[in-house]
């Protein structure tokens, strides 16, 4: 497999994608469509699992290949920071998947005031755990789209209109002239309407 700057973006956009579609199957607290389930907590952490293999396998193909540059750097770099916020999203909901199984070995246990205070901390962890992967997962999406944008070939469009210029931007002021006589008037300007 070759890499050049349109698939390299493809690449980060697609995994970019992922993160958002992770980001969407979290489960909300209080939302009766999306309350959260142990098995649908551990499921989502193999599957943040199986993204950082991914990402890491993204890392270790560029950096094995021989056509490393500047861009290849930029997409190692890409890849590589999205590491640090899937793996704060899937030890968290970690944290979460504990919770749930503290809830479900008290669930049976008389209403004591301790038990009935730790199984309300325990909803309050989950809730914050919950917060910080959604946190989590959007950092490592939008860097990830940030990226891609950053990486990819300019345009059709861009070409074009970059081939298209042939003096620079600026033009050099032509020299004033040295010699006594009177100054000239200035040229008349063209202005234009709106």
């Amino acid at each position: 497999m070759t890499t050049n700057p349109l698939t390299d973006a493809l690449a980060i956009r697609a995994m970019a994608s992922n993160f958002d579609a992770q980001r969407g199957k979290l489960p909300v607290p209080g939302d009766p469509h999306r309350l959260p389930s142990s098995i649908a907590v551990a499921q989502q952490i193999s599957e943040l699992g199986k993204l950082i293999t991914e990402l890491g396998d993204e890392v270790l193909f560029r950096t094995v290949n021989k056509e490393s540059g500047p861009r290849t750097s930029e997409t190692v770099s890409s890849f590589s920071a999205a590491v640090r916020p899937a793996g704060e999203a899937a030890a968290v909901l970690g944290d979460v998947v504990q919770q749930f199984a503290f809830l479900e070995r008290t669930d049976h246990l008389p209403d004591q005031p301790d038990i009935r205070d730790a199984r309300e901390a325990a909803g309050r962890v989950i809730e914050e755990a919950l917060r910080t992967a959604d946190s989590s997962l959007r950092e490592a999406a939008d860097s990830l789209h940030a990226a891609s944008t950053a990486v990819s070939p300019p345009s059709a469009r861009l070409r074009a209109a970059l081939g298209r210029t042939t003096s620079p931007a600026y033009e050099a002021v032509p020299a004033t002239p040295t010699s006594s006589t009177a100054p000239t008037a200035p040229a008349a300007r063209t202005v234009r309407g709106r």
